[in-house]
């Protein structure tokens, strides 16, 4: 089974919401506390899908605010060099800061990351400054849900989420929950199922679908039940190891098994996986090879040092999928 979208349109993806700095333990297996150099990358969810598409040739936008430092120049000029159009990134006059994330790798599956995420410059992107002429030029406006976390973030998203459905421009709402942004459960229940409600395509953890229903140990079936009975046609479901699974409203339901490799740290996949899922959707290919694409990126990644410098090209992805060595 294909998806469908308006080839007319001259961006394959806008991304909306955060770019910060990721700051990567050089030192593995070790704490914070005795780690003492990291490395430098662009980080943030919808930032990392962005870079991810692009490097596997889609024409990708972004609508974000950075800080007006060195940070904020950075994140610009490392994106318009990854190919993404950065014309519709505000640069912030109100002293606003860059978010920092301080990452800590104790071993392949204990990592941890440690945020700076008060007074952030992408929290402060207004609702006047979504153009509504640069959403319309997009197949596919992926927002993330952090951006959801603080006014006035929040109505922009809800802005260009409004100005996608007007337009016929597919929604993709990347869960992308950080608790650290949010003040309750309820709070981001609330904004999680206004913005879910609206979406085509939802992609998310099994955790991170509990975090927007409020619920423990949600059922899949439930989950998407509620959703079709709204604007979602797709919605994907990851369940780490496990592998992920995809759910059409049609009735079909499709499952990718997660592939084998040397997992160095376990951020990063969330957001590979979200950009080579795009990027296999808007390229023709049909929902279980797409589901493929997904989890042979967020493998990729889970084996490198970054996320947004990890991104895979499309001839990586085909190399492991070929493989077929799967957990």
């Amino acid at each position: 089974m294909n998806y469908t979208f308006n080839n007319k349109k001259e961006l394959d993806v806008i991304a909306i919401g955060r770019a910060c700095i990721d700051l990567n333990a050089n030192e593995y297996n070790q704490p914070m506390e005795e780690t003492m150099t990291f490395t430098k990358y662009v980080g943030g969810s919808p930032a990392n899908v962005a870079i991810g598409s692009a490097k596997l040739g889609l024409n990708v936008g972004f609508i974000g605010k950075l800080a007006d430092d060195q940070h904020g120049r950075f994140i610009e000029q490392y994106m318009r060099n990854a190919g993404i159009d950065t014309s519709n990134m505000v640069t912030d006059k109100e002293g606003h800061k860059t978010g920092l994330a301080f990452t800590e790798i104790l071993s392949p599956d204990e990592c941890s990351i440690l945020m700076y995420r008060d007074d952030v410059a992408d929290l402060y992107l207004e609702p006047s400054e979504v153009s509504e002429d640069y959403i319309q030029q997009a197949k596919i406006l992926l927002v993330s849900g952090t951006a959801l976390a603080k006014s006035p973030s929040r109505e922009a998203v809800l802005k260009a989420v409004s100005l996608a459905k007007k337009h016929g421009v597919k929604i993709v709402f990347e869960l992308d929950y950080r608790p650290y942004t949010w003040t309750s459960p309820d709070e981001t229940a609330v904004y999680y199922m206004l913005v879910a409600e609206q979406s085509d395509i939802v992609i998310g953890t099994r955790d991170e679908f509990d975090v927007m229903e409020n619920i423990k140990n949600g059922d899949n079936n439930a989950t998407i039940e509620n959703l079709f009975n709204h604007s979602a046609d797709l919605v994907v479901i990851k369940h780490g190891v496990e592998g992920s699974y995809a759910y059409a409203k049609t009735g079909e339901t499709f499952r990718a098994r997660a592939y084998k490799t040397n997992v160095l740290k376990t951020f990063g996949a969330g957001d590979s996986y979200a950009s080579a899922f795009l990027y296999a959707l808007v390229s023709g290919k049909d929902i279980e090879t797409a589901l493929k694409y997904g989890s042979a990126s967020a493998s990729i990644v889970v084996s490198k040092h970054s996320s947004s410098d990890a991104m895979p090209i499309a001839s990586d992805i085909e190399q492991l999928i070929e493989a077929g060595v799967h957990v």
